[in-house]
């Protein structure tokens, strides 16, 4: 949702919690530890979102394809979000920040003096997260779905699909991404200078 959704959800954003791996249920509280910083350092692909909120779903609409990095900051507890979407077969690059609290296991983002939070649902072993929005307000209510591969298997989708059914919406509010048919995705040139540049500050 910095994505534009990303974006529009790191942007907009939040308010993200470490939750148990092996569960998809909407819960909050666990603190956020370097461990699950570690495994949130990587690149990230958005797969699908379910949204009431009328703004992130009309993003979501326009959204053909979205991937981005997650870079932490573990002195000030920040985090670093670059991020390439595409809309109108354009690809559009943007780097957003947010901020952390370990305690309570969320991340905020402060949008227009308005501080915007998201719950994170980790899924470890599938290699995937979710951030839940506004669990409790059946009008702004959402859940988006991001993976280290752009590959939707069943299990995922199906795992997706019970924990939107879980927050009290309908799986017909879902709408996934479908990489296979972006395979040609407007970023990839732009994804390569990145890496390109990442690599070079890696270098003594």
């Amino acid at each position: 949702m910095a994505l534009h959704v990303l974006l529009v959800a790191l942007s907009l954003l939040p308010l993200l919690e470490a939750q148990n791996p092996e569960h998809a249920n909407v819960t909050i509280g666990t603190p956020i530890t370097n461990e699950t910083l570690s495994w949130l350092s990587d690149k990230w692909f958005f797969m699908g979102a379910a949204f009431r909120n009328l703004e992130y779903k009309q993003s979501v609409q326009k959204l053909q394809t979205e991937f981005f990095y997650l870079i932490p900051n573990l002195i000030n507890d920040t985090m670093e979000v670059p991020e390439f979407l595409t809309t109108e077969d354009r690809c559009v690059y943007n780097s957003t920040h947010m901020g952390f609290q370990r305690e309570n296991g969320t991340f905020s983002k402060n949008a227009g003096g308005v501080e915007i939070f998201a719950h994170l649902i980790v899924l470890k072993k599938h290699g995937a997260f979710m951030l839940a929005f506004d669990p409790k307000d059946e009008k702004k209510k959402g859940l988006s779905f991001y993976a280290k591969k752009p590959d939707l298997a069943p299990e995922l989708r199906e795992i997706f699909q019970k924990a939107v059914k879980d927050m009290g919406m309908d799986e017909s509010e879902i709408i996934f991404v479908d990489w296979k048919k972006s395979l040609s995705d407007k970023c990839s040139q732009q994804q390569k200078q990145l890496e390109l540049e990442k690599e070079t500050k890696k270098d003594p």
